[in-house]
């Protein structure tokens, strides 16, 4: 079966696709859930201090979470290059049920003090391992499994189950707040999508030992290719790896700004109740989720290079404008309308950017060349996003957070506008 054609999708590949998307999407329920729910857990592991201390702390724990990415990224990188994507996905689910489970069952700080915040950060770390190999296995095996003149589309659901994943926590959110009183949720409801999530978890980890193998993994010369590993990565490819350092930093401050920290400015800095922001949020990301296939089709038609560059001209001009409209904005369908604005041009680096990173490195390397540079700057930039805004909201500099934005999306702006399209100079058509 040849998996690289311009023949329709076979059966085998399209199975292939929802069954690897299905489990990008039980990882990123996961990761999220902890986002989602921080407004609720945030008591029960740091009793002190004010709601925007505790959600500091929930939020520093998220980000120290990030900086084990860059180390799943390098382990389970050379695991998939050597080992094979199958393997990795499935390796990276087992890790993310651990996690979730950690969470549904660590007592709070009144019952066990201080292990209580050490076993939420032991779980992070699981969960942080998990998703930095989960990233670049899941973006080359989708990449390398779809058709040549369709690689944008299909390569485009890695983000629609990453959203699907952030879009159901939130959803489980929502019916949680409506069957579930206050009292309940504060106490004990938050603990039921970690439970969710671990059982998830499980299911998935046997779908993906069911998945094919790619052709592009399967034809590499094990004897005669050079291995993957860091050493190699810095040596043969640090074009690549700095660009794709690049191209993440500001697409992925921006897509964490609008996506998950937004439901918390929406409560914290817009005066909504928790209740509307979920509802905004939810609303807002499954239009964004809808929109990635048409966004990863187009770059199919126009160019990789052209997608990511609106994204980059768009998010400059209008970052700053976006969030100062939101401060003072009262109507939710207006929230809704201007938070949808701005996912839609987070929609531009979202749907291709896992697609443009995997054109980008040979075959033998791609995994690690993928998830490595791009768990860095994930970790830098990505998951320190809700804290650098808390800070300088404590601080009384709130909207130094949206100018941070805006000038990263502008390092990223350059890097697309300097760097070769790769839907014409794709490593992947080369294998």
């Amino acid at each position: 079966m040849n998996f690289t054609s311009n023949a329709p999708l076979a059966p085998a590949r399209l199975r292939s696709i929802i069954g690897g998307s299905a489990g990008n999407l039980v990882e990123w329920y996961d990761w999220y859930a902890y986002a989602a729910f921080a407004i609720y857990f945030a008591p029960h592991f740091f009793p002190e201090g004010d709601r925007t201390v505790q959600l500091m702390s929930t939020a520093a724990v998220f980000a120290l979470g990030f900086f084990m990415r860059p180390i799943g990224g390098w382990l389970m990188g050379i695991y998939s290059d050597n080992k094979g994507r199958k393997a990795g996905l499935t390796l990276s689910v087992t890790l993310m049920c651990f996690g979730s489970l950690i969470i549904a069952v660590t007592p709070d700080y009144g019952a066990i003090g201080v292990a209580a915040p050490a076993l939420l950060l032991v779980a992070r770390l699981l969960q942080g391992l998990s998703v930095g190999g989960e990233y670049g296995a899941s973006a080359t095996y989708l990449s390398e499994i779809a058709t040549r003149k369709r690689r944008g589309f299909y390569a485009s659901f890695q983000y629609v189950t990453l959203i699907s994943g952030q879009l159901v926590a939130l959803l489980v959110l929502v019916i949680l707040q409506a069957v579930l009183s206050e009292a309940a949720l504060d106490g004990w409801g938050w603990r039921v999508p970690f439970a969710i999530g671990g059982v998830l978890a499980i299911s998935v980890y046997f779908l993906r030992r069911g998945l094919i193998e790619t052709e592009s993994f399967r034809n590499v010369e094990r004897e005669s290719a050079p291995k993957s590993g860091f050493l190699s990565l810095v040596a043969q490819h640090p074009g690549e790896a700095v660009t794709v350092l690049l191209l993440t930093a500001g697409g992925t401050l921006a897509f964490y700004a609008y996506a998950i920290y937004m439901q918390k400015f929406l409560v914290n800095t817009s005066g909504f109740d928790r209740e509307t922001a979920s509802a905004i949020s939810a609303g807002s990301l499954f239009v964004f989720m809808c929109l990635q296939p048409a966004i990863g089709a187009l770059s199919d038609r126009v160019g990789r290079k052209t997608v990511m560059s609106a994204f980059g001209i768009l998010g400059v001009i209008f970052t700053y404008p976006i969030f100062t409209t939101l401060e003072t904005v009262r109507s939710p369908w207006a929230a809704f309308a201007i938070a949808t604005g701005a996912l839609a041009i987070v929609s531009g680096y979202s749907a291709i950017s896992g697609l443009v990173k995997a054109e980008l490195f040979p075959t033998h390397i791609r995994a690690l060349g993928v998830a490595l540079p791009y768990a860095i700057a994930n970790a830098i930039f990505g998951g320190t996003a809700e804290y650098v805004a808390l800070w300088l909201k404590n601080e009384g500099w709130e909207r130094g957070f949206y100018w941070y934005v805006t000038a990263m999306i502008g390092v990223s702006l350059v890097t697309y506008l300097t760097m070769k399209d790769t839907a014409k100079h794709s490593r992947i058509l080369e294998d």
